[in-house]
């Protein structure tokens, strides 16, 4: 149908001419209440931002002459941020003579992972950086 025909047939039933497919030949046109689709395009859009999940990086940190209780409560923490579905950043700080064994740090570090065992992924091993040792985790049902 010719352009002045659509733009008549339009205006006759008191909607909108919109251009679907411009470069297409010939131009693609659909008649509409051009108004309605826009308010219910950004109505789609906002329900579809609320089911979104941002998930959040948790850090923990602790040095390696961490006592029994506070690493098993740093442990509890852990389970409930990845229960939520957070990633989590551990990290270990090593204070003036802790430096000359920074194995005893690698140690509970693996001990983390072991004690969380099938719950993770580990995203990124246990690394040193100065006087820091951190890691990456991750739930293993986010993947």
């Amino acid at each position: 149908m010719s352009f002045r025909e659509a733009v008549a047939r339009a205006e006759q039933y008191g909607l909108d001419l919109v251009e679907v497919a411009g470069k297409a030949t010939p131009p693609v046109c659909r008649i509409m209440d051009f108004g309605k689709f826009q308010y219910e395009e950004s109505k789609r859009l906002r329900d579809a931002r609320k089911k979104q999940t941002q998930h959040k990086v948790k850090e923990i940190k602790f040095h390696p002459n961490i006592d029994t209780h506070d690493y098993q409560t740093k442990l509890n923490h852990a389970v409930a941020f990845l229960d939520k579905g957070d990633k989590l950043k551990v990290s270990m700080f090593f204070r003036g003579r802790e430096m000359a064994h920074s194995e005893l740090g690698m140690d509970l570090m693996q001990r983390f992972i072991d004690d969380l065992g099938e719950r993770i992924i580990v995203d990124s091993p246990p690394r040193r950086s100065g006087r820091m040792l951190g890691m990456m985790l991750s739930p293993k049902s986010q993947r």
